[in-house]
């Protein structure tokens, strides 16, 4: 899809909500980013945006503690969740943020679709699970990308992206899934068109 008719070449930082009272009406479809803290989610958004700062990121996990908005040109929202996973931060913090989230994901009316980005290199953590667990009975729309598939031999990757399916299959025989380097470009271009077309049917819908 062209640049110029792709709904992430105008997106522009509308919100942080810290609280789920904070959060925008629902009343444009949107597209919510999740990973565990430090899996590249920042670096996504910006190589998908063409944009090289939209969204921060940190060395420390955990540092993101709001759910950012940001308007795609008025055909739709990008949704920055906050990192998960993050160890070294108080678990009464964590609590907070997973209510956050958690009540996001749950009753969103205007959720169009998910992007989960896990490590191709170790895929489906414990957290990364959680998450999914999380996802499923909202249903929907899910893709995965598997981040910093650049790291990988070609035979490493294929056996990434098979066993990514293979565990997706009997639980979200939907989801899609992608190989994705923030670093190459790999997969960036397949995942803005499909998201493209996520927001188009949602705004049909």
């Amino acid at each position: 899809m062209p640049e110029s008719s792709s709904a992430f070449s105008r997106v522009e930082f509308l919100v942080s909500a810290g609280v789920s009272g904070g959060l925008p009406p629902p009343d444009a479809p949107e597209l919510a980013f999740a990973g565990r803290s430090n899996v590249g989610k920042s670096s996504a958004i910006n190589a998908l945006t063409r944009r090289r700062r939209l969204a921060f990121f940190s060395k420390t996990p955990g540092r993101t503690q709001t759910i950012n908005f940001f308007d795609l040109g008025g055909r739709g929202r990008l949704v920055d969740l906050p990192g998960y996973g993050y160890a070294r931060v108080p678990q009464a913090v964590r609590a907070q943020w997973d209510q956050l989230v958690g009540g996001y994901l749950e009753s969103r009316a205007s959720l169009a679709g998910v992007v989960v980005l896990v490590d191709a290199r170790r895929p489906f953590t414990p957290h990364d699970e959680h998450l999914l667990q999380w996802l499923r009975p909202a249903g929907g729309r899910l893709l995965v990308l598997l981040a910093k598939c650049d790291k990988l031999s070609r035979s490493e990757r294929e056996a990434a992206l098979r066993g990514a399916h293979a565990r997706l299959v009997s639980t979200d025989p939907g989801a899609q899934v992608l190989l994705f380097s923030s670093h190459s470009g790999e997969g960036v271009e397949a995942a803005r068109a499909l998201l493209d077309e996520w927001l188009q049917a949602a705004r049909e819908e």
